[in-house]
């Protein structure tokens, strides 16, 4: 009977402490992240096209102004489906594997 008393005597264990990583201190999801980059890029292609659309129009100034704004949308479109891409391919991979 006594070993059953000092088992039960021991002190439990502490508490575990806060996780301080980085990846645990992010202020947004991977999902908010997505989100917001997606926004961004939709936001680029219709700056894009009021920009075509003015210089039809004759209301835009400079060419070049238009031209940067139609290739920044192009490349931020081309980021976000190779992002895709990459996300795809990752699940791809995890599909595979072997429990």
């Amino acid at each position: 009977m006594s070993t059953i008393f000092s088992v039960n005597q021991t002190t439990p264990l502490p508490l575990r402490q806060p996780d301080t990583s980085p990846v645990s201190q992010a202020k947004s999801s991977f999902g908010e992240m997505l989100t917001d980059t997606i926004t961004q890029v939709n936001q680029s292609q219709m700056d894009g096209e009021k920009g075509i659309e003015k210089l039809q129009t004759g209301e835009a100034k400079n060419l070049h102004e238009v031209m940067l704004a139609v290739e920044q949308a192009d490349i931020s479109l081309r980021m976000l489906v190779q992002m895709r891409n990459k996300a795809q391919q990752a699940y791809e991979e995890i599909m595979r594997m072997q429990i």
